[in-house]
Parts: C-alpha cells; sequence; structure tokens
C-alpha cells in the first residue's frame, strides 16, 4: 500500500516546513499554511515505525466536515481542501498550549485517578467513581503544547496565567470555545449514535489578532468516542466501552509493554495489525460521518498531493 510517511515538497512562495508526530505543515509566503496529514501514526508521543493506509485522508476529511460544522459558533482557519489529504488556511500563531476537554473519565484521566489522584490541571475529579462514568459537567484539562519529540504535560489555568502562556484576556476566550465546541461535537456524536468522551482543541491568532480554532477537530486522534448503545448497561457491569478512538492502539501496546518511556521498545506491528488499524479508522469515518468512505487514489499519492496544491496556489 502506498502510504504517506514524510514529504519534501517545493510549492510556490514556500518559505518554511514544520514537520509534526503526523502532519507537514508549509508556509506560503508568510499568509497560508498547507497542511498535509501523513499516514504517520503516534500514540504516547512517539511515532510508530509503520503507516496506517488512509489514516491521513480520514483524518483530514473529518477534521474539514467538522470544521464546518462548527464555523457559525468558533471561526477557524480553514481556507480550502484541494486534496484529500491537504487542508490550506490562514497563517496563524499558535496558542502554546491544547485545550483538553473531558466528559467522561477515561484514557489519561482514568490512568491518573487509578494512582489515587484526584486534581487533574488543577480541577478537581469527585471520589467514587469507575473508569469511563460521566463527570458531573465537563472539566477542561489542559496540555503544553510540546515541541517535537517532547512529551506534551498537564498544566494548570493558574500555571497557565502565571507563567504568561496565554494572557488573561484572552484564556476566557479559549476556555468559552472549547465549551461550545464539546457540545456541538457531543450533540453531532448524538446524531450518530455515539458519545463525545473527551477531545483537544487548538487555537491560533491570525494577523489581526483574531483567536480562531486550528490543527484538527472531532477525529480519532484528537478525541475519544464510545458507541451509544450498551454504554450503561457496560458501566453497570463494569465492562470497558466500545470505542472508536486511537485508544484502542494505546491499549494494545500497553498490553504489549510500551508506554513510550525511556528503555521501552515498540511492539511489532504485522500487516495484519496495520490492516486492522486502518479498518477501524474507516469504521470511525463512517459512523461519525454517516458517509460511506472513497479511498483515495494512492498509486502516485505525492504526485497527486503535489499537482492539487499547486493548481490551488497558482489559482487563488
Amino acid at each position: 500500500m502506498n502510504t504517506i510517511n514524510d514529504t519534501n515538497y517545493n510549492f510556490p512562495k514556500q518559505k518554511s516546513v514544520y514537520k509534526g508526530k503526523v502532519r507537514e505543515v508549509y508556509n506560503i509566503d508568510d499568509q497560508l499554511l498547507v497542511m498535509i496529514a501523513t499516514d504517520r501514526l503516534s500514540a504516547f508521543d512517539v511515532i510508530m515505525p509503520r503507516q496506517i493506509p488512509f489514516k491521513g485522508q480520514i483524518l483530514n476529511q473529518i477534521a474539514t466536515k467538522m470544521m464546518k460544522a462548527t464555523e457559525d459558533i468558533v471561526p477557524n482557519w480553514l481556507l480550502a481542501t484541494p486534496d484529500e489529504n491537504v487542508a490550506i488556511g490562514y497563517l496563524c500563531e499558535p496558542f502554546k498550549v491544547e485545550m483538553v476537554i473531558r466528559g467522561y473519565l477515561s484514557g489519561h484521566a482514568a490512568r491518573e485517578y487509578k494512582l489515587g489522584k484526584r486534581m487533574l490541571c488543577g480541577v478537581e475529579m469527585p471520589d467514587g467513581m469507575q473508569e469511563n462514568d460521566k463527570f458531573p459537567n465537563p472539566i477542561i484539562t489542559p496540555s503544553t503544547k510540546a515541541d517535537n519529540g517532547e512529551h506534551d504535560e498537564d498544566i494548570s489555568r493558574e500555571d497557565i496565567l502565571k507563567n504568561g502562556i496565554v494572557s488573561e484576556e484572552e484564556y476566557p476566550v479559549l476556555e468559552d470555545y472549547t465549551r461550545k465546541l464539546f457540545q456541538r461535537g457531543t450533540e453531532i456524536a448524538k446524531e450518530r449514535g455515539l458519545i463525545l468522551v473527551d477531545t483537544k482543541y487548538e487555537f491560533g491568532k491570525t494577523s489581526e489578532g483574531k483567536i480562531v480554532l486550528i490543527d484538527e477537530i472531532h477525529t480519532p486522534d484528537s478525541s475519544r468516542y464510545f458507541y451509544m448503545d450498551g454504554y450503561q448497561e457496560r458501566q453497570n457491569k463494569g465492562e470497558p466501552q466500545k470505542q472508536l478512538s486511537k485508544e484502542f492502539v494505546r491499549q494494545w501496546l500497553i498490553q504489549n509493554g510500551f508506554q513510550g518511556k525511556e528503555g521501552q521498545q515498540i511492539p511489532e506491528m504485522n500487516d495484519a495489525k496495520v490492516n486492522e488499524i486502518s479498518e477501524r479508522y474507516i469504521e470511525l469515518y463512517e459512523q461519525i460521518t454517516g458517509e460511506k468512505f472513497v479511498k483515495g487514489d494512492v498509486k502516485n499519492v505525492t504526485d497527486r498531493i503535489e499537482r492539487n496544491v499547486v493548481s490551488f496556489l497558482n489559482n487563488k
């Protein structure tokens, strides 16, 4: 399968390129960003050695649909999607925090809770909860936006303000947008028989100083989903929830002795496991969008991307 691992383009008026864990971002004339969603898979802030077929296309197309479904409540950076794996938008100065919001005690929060912790990012979690229970109200648990190769770290609202990472005037806007987006995402998920468990949002400022939503939203890489059907029954029995998210990858890694810690070895991901992960991503796409996933032509995928991006830039 012809997957996208690494790109090395030279687009018209290109100034620079930033390579993140799963996305590669090209700066065009300090005005636009060309964001390419690769097929790389990251877990515990570590890039896995194998790529997942169609993962980039899936993330890009879900994010595009969700940006359009929320642009009436929160402005965003997106201008166009000229290719299945590409989003083009306005260059923004990103805030150095990820706004994580949790409706349920799952994932990282549940792992901390099991260790006896009841405070997460300065927010109190009630006693007596079991994994995957719903919080009385969604909690915002930000993390630092790590540079390449470093781990994101939990941070409280107080420390964000104290360290001047976000100003006192702007931080309440980020919180307000985060809650509104989570509410809309919850409503969209419910229509599709899903529960939006937790997610993260990233924000930036345009050259005019306007705060906008950037990056991806409500994808399986940035969000966790449960199936609504049977949720309460599984909770009552203390059973794991049926979910659509990247958590199944994390759990497989944990079971095979890997959590991104020093000295740990990434378990071998054979062809069957790669295909299974790809199918799970396709399942989430179809479940959350209600549409059949149409696989892009990947015979010459890097050429296809270059052709479509150059055509858009030349005609803009």
